[in-house]
C-alpha cells in the first residue's frame, strides 16, 4: 500500500466536517419554514436529515482525531435562497448533497489503496450521498414523472 498523506486527508476530512455541520443547520432551519398540509412528514424528514448530518460530522471528526489532528470549528457555506417553498428547499438540498458527494469522492481518491478503513469509510459515505441525491431527486419530480430531475453526477 502507498503511504497516506495525512495532511491532505485531514484537510479533506475538515471540509467534510464543516459541510456536514452546515447540513445540520440548513436542514434544521428548513424544518422551521415548512407550512401546510404536508408539514408533519416533511419536517420529520428534514429533522432526520439534520440528525444524519450530525452523525456524519461526528464520524469525520473522529477520523480527524484518529489521525492525530484537531478538528475544525468552522462551518461550511449555507445556501439559502430565502424562498420558503418546499421545492426551493429541496433544490438547495440537491446542490448541497452534490457538494457533499464531491467531498467524499475527493477523500476516496486520497485514501484509495492507502488505508483500508478510511477507504471503506469513504466508499460508504459516497454510497450514502448517492442515495440521498436519488431520494431528493425523486422528491423534486412531478408525480408520474420517471425521468430524473437532475443527474446525480453532472457530466
Amino acid at each position: 500500500m502507498a503511504e497516506l498523506d495525512k495532511e491532505a486527508v485531514v484537510a479533506a476530512l475538515d471540509r467534510i466536517l464543516e459541510a456536514e455541520l452546515a447540513g445540520v443547520v440548513r436542514y434544521t432551519h428548513y424544518s422551521f419554514l415548512v407550512f401546510g398540509f404536508g408539514r408533519i412528514p416533511i419536517v420529520s424528514w428534514l429533522n432526520t436529515q439534520a440528525e444524519e448530518s450530525l452523525q456524519h460530522a461526528r464520524m469525520a471528526g473522529e477520523w480527524i482525531t484518529t489521525l492525530g489532528a484537531h478538528p475544525s470549528l468552522a462551518i461550511g457555506p449555507l445556501l439559502d435562497s430565502h424562498q420558503h417553498d418546499i421545492g426551493a428547499m429541496l433544490r438547495e438540498s440537491l446542490e448541497s448533497e452534490r457538494s457533499a458527494l464531491k467531498l467524499y469522492d475527493e477523500l476516496l481518491a486520497l485514501v484509495a489503496d492507502r488505508s483500508v478503513a478510511l477507504e471503506e469509510y469513504a466508499r460508504q459515505m459516497v454510497q450514502t450521498e448517492e442515495l440521498h441525491l436519488a431520494e431528493v431527486d425523486k422528491m423534486l419530480r412531478k408525480p408520474g414523472d420517471l425521468s430524473a430531475f437532475a443527474p446525480a453526477r453532472p457530466t
